[in-house]
């Protein structure tokens, strides 16, 4: 009961802090929703870009969490808060260079997914402003890893709670008040996304004053979150690139198509996020565990996950399975892309409970530091994938069957690909490797 409990203390305040991130988009897809067809589309072109910068760079939560819990684990807070901070250090410099060159960038990003002159437009300019917010993105990643490796989940709720509820003022404001448009979503995000950074600040200048840990960066230590997060960017640029291949093939097949794609990948990734909720308590505990030296606790923490992980996806499915035929109506208040995108949703509903177990197994390898393997695999994992995709191309169908058979292509040959190389991990030794 010990065990549950540690899990529940640490995986429900997760859930809320990341059901809060993807809700940021959710509102932002809402909001241009209701502005039309072409603005939803271009949102879906400029989200996925800023999307795949912003996952690249993932590593600074997913290489910090598991680096501050094993020294937390092995008795060193303060060498575990030091740690974190120089993450955060690493995120200003590296969204800092990203933000510039992106904006730089923003028109070549757009032409590449060959959308028609209105919707790149708007995606230029979602896009440009968006791109002013990547080093906050970046240093909230940073800063929530280090507060979850510490065990730390209900003060990143709290943070991302606040950062929501100003988007959705500020994007309210600036859409339809000031009447900016699709600019208008995009300045909301950015300067709720600085806000977060803000409260981040206090929040851990005030810990590095409990344990005696330097605010300052340290170059050892920002070398070190570099060297240790190379793995991580290299699996999450597969994971991305498995991404960016389906929505360039969903623009082939036409512009209603690509906003009910953003619609679906819209909803899988609130799902994703809510799934990986018990993904980042694996991460904590596992480090901690290992840092601790205890394997008998680490194994007790990879059953317990994985079982609650494929329950949490039946659950999360038939949520989306009964509200499937809704969903549509709810982004954009079309019942023609309503019916469109119904049978991908029903698609994504039945892959629930597969994704629910990969994002633990993921959260499990990656607390293990484990990152190594994870990118080797992701390479791997696009062999099955990435023949289908281009078969869908080719096809080309169109309407509801299309849409439905790019769902079966990346929520069901993927995540299958997924679950099979990150099950035969776990089942051996190699992936234990104690000490701090």
């Amino acid at each position: 009961m010990t065990l549950n409990r540690d899990i529940l203390r640490l995986a429900v305040p997760a859930l809320g802090a990341l059901i809060a991130e993807p809700l940021f988009l959710i509102l932002d897809s809402a909001f241009v929703g209701h502005l039309g067809v072409v603005p939803l589309a271009a949102l879906g072109i400029g989200a996925a870009v800023l999307q795949t910068i912003v996952g690249l760079m993932v590593f600074l939560a997913y290489s910090t969490t598991p680096a501050v819990a094993r020294r937390f684990g092995a008795g060193d807070p303060t060498r575990a808060v030091s740690f974190g901070i120089d993450g955060m250090w690493l995120a200003l410099g590296i969204g800092a260079i990203l933000a510039l060159a992106g904006y730089l960038a923003t028109p070549f990003l757009v032409g590449l997914f060959g959308a028609g002159a209105d919707v790149a437009a708007d995606a230029q300019i979602y896009l440009g402003i968006s791109m002013w917010g990547l080093p906050a993105m970046l240093i909230v990643f940073a800063a929530t890893g280090l507060l979850r490796g510490m065990q730390n989940t209900v003060t990143p709720l709290w943070i991302a709670g606040l950062g929501f509820g100003a988007n959705a003022l500020l994007n309210w404001i600036f859409i339809y008040v000031f009447g900016w448009g699709i600019a208008g979503s995009a300045a909301g995000t950015v300067v709720a996304q600085w806000g977060m950074v803000a409260a981040y600040v206090v929040v851990i200048g005030r810990l590095a004053r409990q344990h005696a840990a330097s605010v300052r960066p340290q170059r050892e230590g920002v070398r070190g979150s570099a060297l240790q997060g190379g793995w991580m960017f290299l699996r999450t640029v597969s994971l991305r690139a498995a991404l960016l291949a389906t929505v360039a093939v969903a623009t082939g097949l036409g512009t209603d198509e690509l906003a009910g794609w953003q619609v679906a990948f819209t909803i899988f990734s609130t799902a994703a996020f809510a799934l990986d909720a018990l993904a980042i308590a694996a991460q904590a505990l596992i480090g901690k565990g290992l840092g601790a030296d205890d394997e008998p606790f680490v194994r007790r923490v990879l059953g317990r996950t994985v079982a609650w992980g494929a329950w949490f996806g039946v659950i999360v499915g038939a949520a989306i399975a009964a509200a499937s035929g809704v969903i549509g109506l709810v982004f954009t208040g079309d019942p023609a892309l309503a019916a469109l995108v119904q049978p991908a949703l029903l698609v994504l509903a039945v892959a629930q409970p597969v994704c629910g177990v990969v994002f633990v197994l993921d959260g499990v390898l990656i607390g293990a530091g484990d990152g190594k393997y994870l990118a080797i695999v992701g390479v791997l994992n696009l062999a099955p994938f990435v023949p289908v995709l281009i078969a869908v191309a080719m096809l080309a169908p169109t309407g509801a069957a299309g849409l439905a058979w790019l769902a079966v292509a990346f929520f069901g040959v993927y995540m299958l690909a997924r679950l099979v190389t990150l099950g035969r991990r776990v089942r051996g030794r190699a992936w234990l490797t104690a000490g701090a």
